[in-house]
């Protein structure tokens, strides 16, 4: 097939998937509700099932189940015994139960449809679907088997689904992230890893007004350790240390005898995270009398372009007969991607339907973009080598 008749046949199927979209938008599924979630996820394996996936639900008992769904169909996969291609999605959104009631699906005067979690990202679970069931309409046989992961927790750290992901990540050839993309429809080839730390201090109390010499302030202690956890931003690196909750103390009049604070770190590339990590967990006290007890570390690791660039530009050759001239650009948020990426994956993130407003009130895709983006995804299963 010619790849502009591949636009083609998508646009074709428009309607179909957008309605797909609006009935996945319109089941609310908050990271926190596991009931909720699993009601969703069950739905979604007969979904899948029905594009020809083998399903299979992956329980976890403190977040909502996971999904598995392996495409391995003679008829459609050249070889068998290949690695898979890994697709990752998620389905929890950051939108709390009640969203619709102030935030419905629509689609409005220039072609955005809008929805909680509709851009981040029910509408990637409809384009996977549409894919697999446009592969086989077609007739189209890929190189290799597909294995695809569709997960209840990535918005709160992924805590429950990290050891599935790196497990089939660690077996397949590569990996696509149908994360949304960047503005324009860049493609994610380098996200910063994060780390989360709690820095607690232990001082003593007295009354501040009658006897503040017996006291030992917590909160000068952490006035100092905010200064010194901010100077280890370094912007130029891309960088940033921030002190973002902080309490402390119980009254005005009592010398504070302990504070708290919450640190995130976010940085390019696994050095200057090991450095930033290195330096807080060394913190010393500066107030005599003070105890600091630090704990956390990283989160997710870097996704560097180390492991995205390869895919990249061959991503950008399989789609310029589209007339679609791919672009990428790095990210401060965290996905999945940094998960694989870190254990020498191939990976590539970004993937889904232009659009905006991630977790915000704007939060839309771009109708138009549905068959190019589904388009794509055809191609790179298709053509993709790495």
């Amino acid at each position: 097939m010619n790849p502009t008749e591949l636009i083609g046949f998508y646009q074709e199927q428009e309607t179909q998937i957008l309605q797909t979209i609006g009935d996945l938008v319109r089941e609310e599924t908050p990271s926190n509700d596991k009931e909720r979630l699993d009601i969703f996820v069950e739905r979604l394996s007969e979904r899948f099932s029905g594009a020809g996936l083998e399903t299979e639900t992956i329980s976890s008992p403190t977040r909502g189940n996971h999904l598995r769904g392996r495409f391995d169909k003679r008829q459609f996969v050249e070889k068998l015994d290949a690695a898979p291609a890994l697709i990752l999605c998620h389905y929890d959104t950051v939108w709390p139960v009640g969203s619709l009631a102030s935030h419905p699906f629509r689609v409005d005067d220039l072609g955005w449809a809008y929805g909680p979690g509709i851009f981040d990202m029910k509408s990637s679970l409809a384009l996977a679907d549409c894919t697999l069931r446009g592969i086989q309409s077609l007739g189209l046989r890929l190189p290799r088997p597909l294995t695809l992961l569709a997960t209840s927790d990535e918005e709160v750290g992924s805590q429950t689904s990290r050891e599935l992901i790196e497990e089939e990540a660690s077996r397949a050839a590569y990996v696509l992230v149908l994360e949304p993309p960047l503005p324009g429809g860049k493609l994610k080839t380098a996200r910063k890893g994060s780390s989360h730390f709690s820095l607690k201090i232990k001082g003593r109390a007295a009354h501040a007004g009658v006897e503040p010499e017996k006291g030992v302030s917590a909160v000068q202690e952490m006035a100092h350790q905010i200064l010194a956890l901010h100077g280890l931003t370094d912007l130029a690196a891309g960088t940033t240390v921030n002190v973002g909750v902080v309490t402390a103390g119980t009254r005005s009049n009592v010398v504070a005898a302990h504070a708290e604070a919450h640190i995130d770190v976010r940085a390019w590339t696994e050095e200057e995270t090991g450095r930033v990590g290195e330096a807080i967990m060394g913190l010393q006290p500066n107030v005599s009398g003070t105890e600091l007890v630090v704990t956390g570390g990283e989160n997710r690791p870097p996704l560097e372009r180390s492991v995205t660039g390869g895919l990249f530009e061959q991503a950008r050759r399989i789609a310029r007969p589209l007339g679609i001239d791919l672009e990428e650009a790095g990210t401060g948020g965290g996905s999945d991607g940094n998960l694989t990426g870190a254990l020498g994956v191939p990976t590539l993130d970004g993937l889904g339907i232009p659009g905006d407003g991630a977790h915000a009130d704007h939060e839309h895709i771009e109708v138009d973009k549905i068959a190019e983006r589904a388009a794509i995804l055809t191609l790179l299963l298709l053509e993709l080598s790495p």
